[in-house]
Formats: C-alpha cells, structure tokens, sequence
C-alpha cells in the first residue's frame, strides 16, 4: 500500500525547515545555513531519483535524463511536469516552472533575486521575507542536483525568482561529463543552436 502526505503537510514542513536554519541553527552564518539545506536537498532528491527509476533502464544521454526531471520527475513532486526547457547543447539547461508551488503564496519587492547552489556566499541578502524564499530555493536546488547525480550527472544548478511565482533552475552539467559524452553526439548537429522544449 502507498503511503502518502498532504502537500499541505510538506510544504509546511520545508517551510518549517528553512526557518529553523535561517533563524535558530544558523542565524549569524546565512551561507553555512544555505549549505546545509542544499545539502538536505540533495539527499532527498538522490533518494527519489533512486526510488522512480529502479525500473528504468539507465540512461545513455544527459538529454533523456534531463527530460526525465522535467517530466516525470517532477510530476511526482509537485503534480505538473517543468513548463519549459531550454538549452543551448553545450551542457546548460533552464527549466521554467511557470507557477512553481513553493512560490504560489510569496510576495517581494520587484528586484531581481537570484541564487546559486555552488556560491553560497555571495548570495543576496536582502529582508527577512527575500532572505527567507531566497533560502528556500536552494532546498529544491539541492533535490535537482541530487537527482541528476544519481542518474550520473555531475552539475551544479541555480535558481532565479525574479518574476514570481515562476522560477527558473539553470543547470551546467560538469565539463567532465560533458567530455566523455561528446562522441555520443550526432556529429552533424549545430552546436550553437540553442533548441526549446516545451511540455504543455
């Protein structure tokens, strides 16, 4: 039997957890705080990414893995597949969540805010509400990176809320990687073509 949990229940509980770092455990090392929810992050996400696919066959190319995050994978997270995405075949991905649920009930000031998973300590700081969804968006940062880890993507990713409740998560696939699947490659492509993806 499948157990399962209100969203309402999970989002209180990620909500609860960034404000225990943000405001008790961490409150004078906001960049420390941020590295530990990207960590938990990670580890969910590599859980989950491990749980979905066990009857998966691997993937062979970065592409399907990536897909597979837009699509499946975040249908089992927030019931809606990644609204658009875009890459320019050099190893970065933008997924766009138009309406990303985590966001649905935040309200900021119009200024950009923006933050990295791999540059902790030079994130904007801004007020208590900024500070807090800016750190709430490193949690699901963590759980893409995570993810993709366990598929066999080393990378890095980032998010953008400048226009809410849509955010943005860029992620660069390490050149590594990139490397060794350079021979998969069709040799007849347009590397500098930038290809959109659109899921409706």
């Amino acid at each position: 039997m499948v157990r399962e949990v209100a969203e309402s229940c999970v989002d209180g509980v990620v909500m609860e957890m960034v404000a225990a770092y943000c405001g008790r455990f961490y409150a004078e090392k906001p960049e420390l705080a941020a590295r530990r929810i990207e960590a938990i992050g990670f580890q969910v996400g590599h859980q989950l990414s491990e749980r979905y696919t066990m009857e998966r066959p691997r993937f062979t190319d970065h592409l399907e893995a990536i897909k597979f995050i837009c699509k499946d994978f975040w249908s089992e997270l927030f019931k809606k597949q990644i609204d658009n995405l875009k890459t320019n075949h050099r190893g970065t991905f933008v997924l766009q969540d138009n309406r990303f649920r985590w966001l649905t009930r935040v309200s900021l000031d119009p200024s950009s805010e923006s933050m990295d998973s791999n540059d902790n300590d030079s994130a904007p700081l801004g007020d208590t509400a900024a500070q807090t969804t800016s750190m709430l968006l490193y949690f699901p940062c963590g759980i893409i990176r995570g993810a993709l880890t366990n598929l066999g993507l080393t990378c890095s990713v980032s998010a953008d809320m400048s226009n809410l409740p849509a955010c943005k998560f860029s992620c660069a696939i390490s050149f590594h990687h990139l490397f060794l699947c350079m021979f998969l490659r069709d040799p007849h492509k347009d590397m500098n073509r930038e290809k959109q993806y659109n899921y409706k």
